[in-house]
Formats: structure tokens, sequence, C-alpha cells
């Protein structure tokens, strides 16, 4: 049965939120680092003034599979990657809120539940349905060994048996 949503109530700001979730966007996890590196020529600056150093390089790194996969990007290439990796925050905060207000509304649900039943959150306010069962027998009553129990449950499960006489 639909309810009706006040415009402040968490069930009112979940479907606002699920609607824009529910946009598509370019988007990625990961992280974009920028290297300035030192190269191995005698001659050159870099290795003395860390100014001269050669960049920037841009790499892109995530973790997949538990395995981390770095890439190489252009300036254009990182530039771009920069939004999408700020998209993919901003959609985790988006769904973390999500939730918090899908719990918001479950929690008034309950809240609504337990108003509405005065009665049964009263002390006592319901009995039980039937009397509790004794508690099991977990222990037999005498022991029984393997060699006195072997003959008696052979003669008692075997119909045409007979019981060996001794000799």
């Amino acid at each position: 049965m639909p309810e009706s949503h006040s415009a402040s109530s968490p069930a009112s700001a979940a479907t606002q939120l699920a609607t824009r979730l529910a946009q598509p966007e370019a988007m990625r996890r990961g992280s974009l680092s920028e290297r300035f590196v030192k190269c191995s020529k005698p001659g050159c600056g870099c290795a003395s003034d860390p100014k001269a150093r050669h960049g920037p390089y841009y790499s892109l790194t995530r973790t997949m599979g538990g395995r981390t996969q770095s890439r190489f990007l252009t300036p254009p290439q990182a530039e771009i990657a920069r939004r999408q990796i700020e998209a993919g925050r901003e959609f985790r905060q988006q769904v973390d809120a999500y939730w918090k207000l899908c719990e918001q509304w479950a929690d008034q649900q309950l809240e609504q539940t337990e108003a509405a039943s005065p009665e049964a959150a009263q002390k006592g306010g319901s009995r039980r349905a039937s009397k509790p069962r004794s508690p099991r027998n977990c222990f037999p009553t005498q022991s029984r060994s393997w060699t006195s129990s072997t003959s008696s449950n052979i003669s008692a499960n075997w119909p045409n048996s007979r019981t060996p006489t001794p000799l």
C-alpha cells in the first residue's frame, strides 16, 4: 500500500536521490598520480635539480581482483580520468546517503507499528501458546557395551534367527 510522503520525509528524499543515482554517468574507481622522474643520462640536469626533472607523467591505478593495475595516460586523458574518478567518489557518497535515508525510513516504519499497538508493548501482554517441552533425555539410563548388545540386537533384528547355544 503506497504511503504519502512529505517533502522532508526520508522516503521522499530517498526517492529523489534514487532518481539522481539512476542517471548514467562515466565514472571510475582508482587514483590518478602525477610523477616527475630522473633519467640516467650523465649530463642531464634532472639528476641534481629537482625542478629540472622530466614529466609530468600521469598514471591511473586501481585494484582489480586483488591485483594492482596501472596505466600511463596523456595529459588530456589524465584530465578526463580525474573527472571520472571524482564522479565515482560522488556516486559512492550518494549511495551511502541513500542507505542512511532508507534505514531512517525503515526505522520510522518500525516506530509506527510500535505506536499502533500499545498493548503489545505491555509487560506480559502475550501468553505462551503451549506449555514448554520437557528436556530431552540425552543420556541412557544404563550403559551398554558393544559385546552385550550385539547378540541381543542380532536376535531381535533377525526374525528367523536362533540364538547360538554354547558348546
